[in-house]
């Protein structure tokens, strides 16, 4: 039986670029593999458009007039009501070295893409929403972590973690407000670690308790799952 294309909405990605020839190719690339794109030249903008739609994912470059990706991805997710505060976010640049990739991943970003860029790693800035994503990805981990020997360690820090917020989402009560404190604290282990399938049930759960904390408990158990499935992995 045939599926009906409809059943798979394409991702939509909101481009946030103020150089015209980087916006242009990430559009067209973008669109190439069946994403959806809204194109925008600067951080306010960029900031307005992911208030008002709910985007799959936000690239944004990291230097743009108005405010550039660390800015507006730190004035989204301090917003719970805007539609884009729990999407992934990659940011972009030209110039890039570890320890700037380091601090974007600690600032909540799944990714960095660095330009110039190829179709190869747009396809890979896709491959990170939902659906697409491995449990456990070596070759991110080692971009972020520099080395095998840091990976593994970073990796066995982030398990006791997992491991302990397990038995704790287990138990009748929870104050939702430290949960979301740990909860962002988590997204940046999860960039770290190779993680990025956790990292975005935790934006979803996140998403979910700052729009109703009171019906939470459906989101908190589809989450539980999620880290238990990354506990095995972690394990293998």
């Amino acid at each position: 039986m045939q599926t009906s294309p409809a059943a798979f909405p394409p991702p939509c990605v909101l481009v946030a670029d103020d150089d015209p020839a980087s916006r242009r190719f990430l559009g067209d690339g973008l669109r190439s593999l069946g994403a959806r794109t809204v194109e925008c030249a600067d951080g306010m903008e960029a900031l307005q458009q992911a208030h008002d739609e709910a985007f799959d994912l936000l690239l944004l470059d990291c230097r743009m007039p108005g405010a550039g990706a660390r800015e507006v991805l730190a004035a989204l997710r301090a917003e719970g009501q805007a539609c884009s505060s729990g999407s992934l976010a990659v940011a972009s640049s030209a110039e890039l070295d570890a320890a700037g990739r380091r601090d974007l991943l600690a600032a909540g970003f799944s990714d960095v893409l660095h330009k110039p860029c190829g179709i190869a790693e747009l396809q890979r800035v896709l491959a990170l929403l939902p659906g697409n994503m491995p449990v456990l990805d070596d070759e991110a981990a080692l971009r972020a972590s520099g080395d095998v020997t840091t990976m593994q360690a970073l990796r066995q820090l982030l398990r006791g973690e997992l491991a302990l917020l397990y038995q704790e989402l287990g138990m009748p009560d929870r104050d939702h407000a430290a949960l979301d404190d740990r909860l962002h604290r988590l997204r940046s282990s999860c960039g770290f670690c190779g993680t990025a399938a956790l990292a975005a049930e935790v934006a979803r759960l996140q998403r979910r308790l700052r729009e109703d904390p009171h019906d939470a408990v459906p989101a908190i158990a589809q989450f539980r799952g999620a880290v238990q499935i990354t506990l095995l992995a972690l394990d293998t």
